[in-house]
């Protein structure tokens, strides 16, 4: 995949970093815009939101300051900031969008060694092996394909940890990690949606059939795998269109893929910020805002009502005991 910036912007004490200096070479023929911190940024804060898609064009680097965990009870047991947060694709429901409004653009964090070092030091610190999620806040196949910082990440770990490693894409660009020697150490996961709202409501993004081969083929490099059915959309005729996915994953996922992996399973949340972004940069989207299914829930978010939601859980576990019976479903939120 081709992935071009117009711009790129950038705390000058990146180039203190090597993979600030390969970035500088790298990008050398584009604008370089000196700002004082990655998280401020004027002119972006500052645009309109017809501006978005232009906005998510420019490349930002800096240097990740804060590296708090946060407790999780998925698949991981915590989410680690780390390389990148925000995405070139614009997914309209995004929830970067919705926690940092505009600032859901490419970011990119130098200081990769100093992550993984505080990373290893918690691993090594745990009393039992865990699972440590690096990948909520970007999606790490996409910055791969500008940094290279995956298979280092892959194989950093595998040599030094204990526990694993995971993270969830929407990307089929995997031939880098397939040949890397990873120890089952990484934990890979694949998101996917029916193929029409992947087109009209996951831009720029992998398309399903692409997902689908890029699982199987790190699944059959000795990669633990599991598959992320998110974020489920109600859309008027959802219960067609995810019976549909649900089919074609049966036909299509390999045999180990529903022999060793498992499920997961996320209905959408919605925001207030992205609804209005939304309406101004792509007016010929659909419309997620349905006030029928939703109500507000938390500060500027929007949930389904629980007898929808209810009503969603109990036809994709009737399918998927179905068609996927192997695989088991993690949780369903």
């Amino acid at each position: 995949m081709d992935i071009s910036f117009d711009a790129v912007y950038y705390e000058p004490a990146c180039l203190n970093y090597e993979l600030g200096r390969q970035l500088r070479g790298k990008y050398a023929a584009l604008p370089w815009i000196e700002i004082e911190s990655h998280n401020r940024i004027p002119e972006f804060t500052g645009a309109q939101n017809r501006d978005f898609p232009r906005l998510k064009r420019h490349l930002i680097l800096g240097v990740r300051k804060t590296h708090s965990y946060a407790p999780n009870h998925k698949v991981s047991d915590w989410l680690v900031p780390y390389t990148s947060s925000g995405c070139r694709a614009m997914c309209l429901y995004c929830y970067l969008v919705c926690n940092y409004n505009k600032c859901s653009y490419l970011r990119l964090f130098v200081n990769r060694e100093e992550m993984m070092g505080k990373l290893l030091g918690r691993d090594a610190a745990a009393q039992k092996p865990e699972t440590f999620e690096i990948g909520s806040n970007s999606d790490l196949v996409l910055e791969n394909e500008v940094t290279g910082n995956l298979p280092w990440s892959i194989e950093s770990f595998a040599r030094a940890g204990r526990g694993r490693l995971t993270f969830p894409t929407k990307f089929d660009m995997v031939e880098p990690l397939l040949a890397l020697d990873h120890r089952g150490k990484t934990i890979f996961r694949m998101s996917v949606n029916p193929e029409e709202v992947i087109r009209r409501v996951e831009l720029g993004t992998s398309p399903l059939r692409a997902r689908i081969e890029a699982l199987n083929s790190v699944c059959a490099a000795g990669y633990p795998v599991g598959l992320l059915i998110a974020p489920v959309i109600l859309l008027p005729d959802y219960q067609r269109l995810y019976a549909e996915l649900i089919e074609r994953l049966a036909d299509e996922l390999s045999a180990e893929v529903r022999r060793s992996g498992f499920l997961e399973i996320i209905l959408m949340t919605y925001g207030f910020v992205q609804n209005a972004i939304n309406r101004e940069a792509f007016p010929n989207a659909p419309n997620l805002y349905d006030p029928a299914l939703m109500l507000g829930r938390g500060r500027g978010k929007y949930r389904y009502r629980e007898e929808a939601r209810a009503e969603a859980e109990a036809f994709l576990r009737e399918k998927l005991a179905r068609s996927l019976k192997q695989m088991p479903i993690l949780y369903i939120s």
